[in-house]
């Protein structure tokens, strides 16, 4: 496949990346400013042709939110509430049972659950959620709390982060899902999540998940107060703990979503940094078999662009996704598989049905 650039500065970065050489944070910062795009579409393109060929990746999911109730104060989030709260919940398991039952069918392989750091219930609940719903529905994999998540329960329970995830797994505890990281820059996070893990402690609970033979995922929040070198320093040190562990499974770049569903264009990233940044993802992270890209944070059309931008995978059906959607995302909270496959075909690219692990489970 011939790549044809109009941008001759890029000819040093082409020739790295067709040599499979590792690109540096200052190659990155071309990337974000060269006004050739579709130069590094075709890059990342290549680089993902590379790894998967035409394959793109969905599972049939459900999120759950266990409780709302949270005592960090993040600026971007729209989704907590403080204890009495109108509007503040906590699923027991009676309504957690519920609130699943009412929306299960069997397809569903993946249970994705993030919620507030409730310091109303003990640590002794969240590990009851997990139990809960692997007594009820044994056949679906538990993908549950974030890294940031972990380092909550440690300080609620006085148990190192170790004991905490060892725990977790005995409750049934299959992954961690990439939430929480924000962008992995000390700056970024004491303006944007004060009150969370830091970039070290995000990154430990990520690194001892993969000791104790859990493959995780990791995302990053662009969109707002960061840099375009502090995107790349988060992706480097994703990159690195890559290298040590290999536990990673997938990197989800999520686009900021302002608080308002009437923001104006000012208020939402742009669909060029997007695709740029999904597609800079992918020339950077070279020892991630996938780049996600996002559907309910950049819309099911921007998704098909992806696929041609180095992207592998579009997440999943969701049934009822409602983060995003508390401070504004576009997209409908959930999507058919049959919506799903057409998304993928009418981009040309082969349709595969995955569980968590990105194990093949029907190719359409």
């Amino acid at each position: 496949m011939s790549i044809l650039l109009t941008d001759t500065k890029l000819e040093g970065i082409k020739e790295k990346v067709l040599h499979g050489e590792r690109l540096s944070i200052e190659d990155g910062l071309y990337l974000y400013e060269t006004p050739d795009l579709l130069g590094v579409a075709q890059l990342a393109n290549q680089v993902n042709l590379k790894k998967n060929g035409d394959n793109v990746y969905f599972i049939q999911n459900m999120y759950i939110n266990p409780t709302n109730v949270c005592e960090a104060s993040c600026s971007f989030c729209g989704f907590k509430r403080k204890p009495g709260q109108e509007g503040a919940y906590t699923m027991d398991s009676e309504a957690l049972l519920k609130y699943v039952g009412e929306r299960w069918n069997d397809n569903i392989r993946e249970f994705h659950i993030v919620g507030g750091h409730n310091v109303e219930v003990g640590f002794e609940y969240y590990l009851d959620t997990i139990r809960t719903l692997k007594k009820h529905y044994p056949s679906a994999t538990v993908k549950a709390y974030t890294g940031a998540e972990i380092e909550f329960f440690s300080r609620i329970s006085g148990l190192s982060m170790k004991n905490v995830l060892e725990e977790l797994i005995k409750a049934g505890l299959d992954t961690l899902p990439g939430g929480g990281a924000e962008i992995l820059t000390e700056n970024y996070r004491a303006k944007m999540s004060p009150d969370k893990a830091s970039t070290d402690q995000w990154l430990e609970a990520h690194e001892i998940a993969h000791s104790l033979g859990l493959r995780t995922h990791a995302t990053m929040l662009y969109g707002s107060i960061e840099s375009k070198e502090e995107r790349l320093i988060h992706m480097d040190r994703v990159r690195q703990l890559q290298d040590r562990t290999n536990g990673f499974m997938v990197f989800i770049p999520l686009a900021m979503q302002p608080r308002s569903v009437n923001a104006n264009l000012k208020r939402r990233t742009s669909a060029f940094d997007d695709m740029r940044t999904l597609a800079i993802s992918r020339l950077m992270l070279d020892n991630f078999d996938h780049i996600k890209a996002y559907w309910i944070n950049i819309g099911v059309q921007l998704t098909q662009m992806a696929l041609t931008f180095g992207s592998s995978d579009i997440h999943g059906t969701l049934i009822e996704e409602r983060i995003s959607h508390s401070v504004g995302a576009l997209t409908s909270a959930g999507i058919t598989r049959d919506e799903l496959i057409h998304l993928i075909k009418s981009a040309n690219k082969t349709p595969i049905e995955r569980d968590t692990f990105y194990n093949v489970i029907k190719t359409y």
